[in-house]
């Protein structure tokens, strides 16, 4: 797509391009890496509804098939509802956009970005947050930017700026940054237990590296850029904002925060509130003010309230100091019949994490729109209920919060999973949140890992999250001139605070991170402080897990599915699944057992059940297929049927002359219609039926054809006989 203006950033492979696209958006431009193209536009509404008091920015990311040259899956023809991967890309663009825009500008602002052409090499976040920033930076919206977006993978030691998908199979580390040209914004991505000094070596690497980016998007901006518009900020009358600060001077407000529970907390402020609109319509009369003028004093009272104590002298809303965690609780096999399941409990925050293991062919398909992985076996999904808070709210399905919470658990606890040929399953994990104030999601993966543990997964570290939040003081230029770190931060302390930085890890190093700012950008010496501060109290919160079970389980549940591993000729694997998948499909359905085969050509076959008698049954039906009597080449079947034996066999034909019965894989004989019983059969059908499993036994093998007859009046008599005589019934099969 020919565009006016081309900008390029030299070493990235990476190019934005303005000026024929979109033209009546605020902003547009295309972005590409590679030969995949995005384009992303930023529009803002003119005016505002009615006492709007927060900011409605939409970040929206979509693929679309067509860039890839496919069509979408499904009945339908046309991409519909955002997969989780658009969700989390969405997200990726608004955290770091979000805290750019100016204090009190509320109008909505729409950012969308669509996927125009995908190269199966280079993937598309990336672009969408420079595209992003590209798109406000021309605009007229105001915003305080550019910023820029750079993916950092650890190859061999060495850091690399914006890998290609294939290179990011071989990298430890999968870290997105974001910043602008002085400080760090927004970050993350997780890790393969990677040290902290070596992790604030990749910070420093990334900010490096979005340089080049930022310059690129200033050059487009003198080129294309259009005059930033003029909106009118929302905010308290002055009217308004003396009487509410006289009548509830800071001092209350302190005093009906500190010391208390969360719910006596919100019914103090809102005690305190309700005071205050008394005094407003007193003073002022009807109409004179509105709840924008309460709503937003009350926010500036609380949100000097909340670190006013913390700055002056480290001490905290409930009385802890900087550094110190809520009361810990963890404890396992909290559910009976599920494969593994924990509590884990930090304060008022409670999760409940269970555990489903399964065979493999349970993992999640992608849409691999872009390239990369086409499945992922292992699966976290996180859900935050509305009781969670302590409100009757709507209970429908999983939000963007939801999704993005749980997708930062995910991949927190993936570097820790055993390798899959070692414990071939597919493993589902649900974070169902019981009670919520202040990071549920790093409760999500203690919890979580401890379920892991309970239900004998072999995991290599346990696994712990926490987040650090941060209080500053700033200039009339708004540069930071105090600031404390704090450890394990309340939802309020979340909301009024400055930062929430959650990092995750084993006591060798960090698997998970994700750093959120509500200020205009983080420096690395405060970023540095609260890396380390977060392993501190990991530390001691894997200390109180391991307390609860030191170790994973040496076996699984006794109602997880059991799994045996048999290896045949690869080239055998085409009779083993036969034509259609009938010859798999009947042993799965006679036997009860799952058969996964796995995908790499090896002949490697998983078997699943929590039944001995099935999974035996399974292995001795694949082993006479596929063992030394069968496949091409070998007899076209299973072992042979002897003379004289008793099989446990599947009616595969009814005639009016008797049944045709398969006693091993891909082996049939016919038990004549005088041989079903003891007694005058009429009907083949008033006997047995088709599919069904009978004794029969081999009464003889004509020596010039090969045929073979069976007769189950026989069978029956020789198994009556044994059960008389003490002996055992025959075995599941011969």
């Amino acid at each position: 797509m020919k565009q006016k203006h081309n900008v390029t950033v030299a070493g990235l492979n990476l190019t934005f391009s303005t000026g024929s696209i979109a033209q009546l958006a605020g902003g547009a431009v295309n972005v590409n890496v590679g030969e995949t193209n995005v384009l992303v536009t930023a529009c803002a509404a003119t005016t505002m509804r009615p006492g709007q008091d927060f900011f409605p920015l939409t970040c929206d990311y979509r693929d679309k098939y067509a860039a890839a040259g496919r069509f979408p899956g499904g009945y339908f023809k046309r991409e519909g509802r955002p997969s989780e991967r658009e969700i989390l890309i969405s997200r990726l663009c608004d955290r770091p956009c979000r805290p750019l825009f100016p204090e009190g500008f509320l109008n909505e602002v729409q950012i969308i970005g669509t996927l125009m052409s995908a190269d199966l090499i280079n993937d598309s976040d990336i672009a969408m947050v420079n595209g992003a920033s590209a798109a406000l930076a021309i605009s007229d919206i105001p915003w305080n930017g550019p910023i820029g977006c750079v993916r950092v993978a650890l190859i061999e030691d060495t850091f690399v700026a914006n890998p290609t998908i294939e290179q990011m199979y071989s990298s430890s580390l999968d870290l997105i940054y974001v910043g602008n040209a002085k400080d760090m914004l927004m970050i993350e991505g997780s890790a393969d237990q990677i040290s902290e000094e070596k992790f604030v070596e990749a910070l420093a690497f990334g900010h490096q590296a979005i340089q080049p980016i930022i310059a690129a998007i200033k050059e487009l901006t003198v080129l294309a850029g259009k005059p930033k518009a003029t909106f009118k900020l929302v905010g308290a009358t002055p009217e308004a904002r003396a009487i509410i600060e006289r009548v509830v001077p800071a001092e209350r407000v302190s005093a009906a925060i500190f010391g208390f529970e969360k719910n006596v907390r919100s019914n103090n402020v809102k005690l305190l509130k309700e005071e205050a609109k008394a005094a407003l319509l007193k003073e002022l009369g009807e109409g004179k003010f509105t709840d924008v003028d309460l709503n937003v004093v009350f926010e500036d009272l609380q949100y000097k309230a909340y670190r006013a104590t913390v700055l002056a002298k480290g001490v905290r809303s409930d009385h802890r100091d900087a550094k110190a965690l809520r009361p810990l609780q963890a404890q396992v096999g909290v559910l009976p019949r599920v494969h593994g399941s924990a509590m884990f409990q930090r304060g008022d925050t409670q999760n409940i994490a269970i555990v489903t293991l399964g065979p493999t062919k349970e993992a999640q398909d992608m849409d691999g729109l872009t390239g990369g992985a086409k499945s992922k076996s292992f699966i976290l999904h996180y859900n935050f209920p509305p009781f969670s808070v302590g409100e009757a709210g709507r209970f429908i399905g999983p939000g963007r919060r939801e999704i993005g919470h749980g997708a930062l658990a995910e991949r927190s606890l993936v570097p820790i999973l055993p390798p899959e040929d070692a414990f071939p399953y597919s493993i589902r994990v649900v974070s169902e949140i019981m009670a919520s104030n202040g990071s549920t999601s790093m409760a999500s993966i203690c919890g979580g890992c401890l379920a892991l543990m309970d239900a004998g997964v072999p995991i290599i570290a346990p696994v712990a999250g926490i987040s650090c939040g941060l209080m500053t003081e700033m200039d009339a230029t708004g540069a930071i001139t105090k600031w404390t770190t704090i450890t394990d931060i309340l939802g309020e302390e979340d909301h009024f605070g400055d930062m929430d930085f959650k990092v995750a890890g084993t006591t060798k190093g960090i698997t998970g991170f994700q750093l959120d700012l509500k200020i205009n950008g983080l420096p690395f010496e405060i970023a540095k402080t609260a890396i380390f501060q977060a392993r501190d109290a990991r530390i001691e919160i894997l200390k109180v897990m391991l307390g609860s079970l030191p170790a994973p389980r040496a076996g699984l549940s006794q109602y997880a599915p059991r799994i045996q591993t048999i290896q045949i000729d690869p080239e055998k694997i085409g009779l083993l699944i036969g034509p259609g998948g009938k010859t798999i499909r009947r042993i799965t359905e006679t036997t009860g057992a799952q058969i996964d085969i796995a995908d790499d050509d090896s002949g490697k076959i998983f078997i699943y059940s929590n039944n001995g008698e099935a999974m035996a049954r399974a292995m001795q039906e694949i082993d006479g297929l596929c063992g030394g009597g069968g496949g091409p080449g070998g007899g076209g079947g299973g072992a042979p049927i002897e003379n004289g034996k008793l099989y446990n066999g599947r009616v595969t034909g009814i005639k009016d002359f008797g049944a045709f019965v398969e006693c091993t894989p891909g082996k049939e004989g016919l038990c004549h219609i005088s041989e079903l019983a003891d007694f005058r059969v009429r009907r083949t059908e008033d006997v047995v039926k088709m599919g069904e499993m009978i004794w029969v036994k081999c009464i003889g093998i004509d020596e010039r054809s090969g045929k073979v007859r069976l007769s189950r009046k026989a069978a029956m008599k020789e198994m009556e006989a044994q059960k008389q005589g003490g002996g055992e019934t025959a075995p599941a099969a011969q």
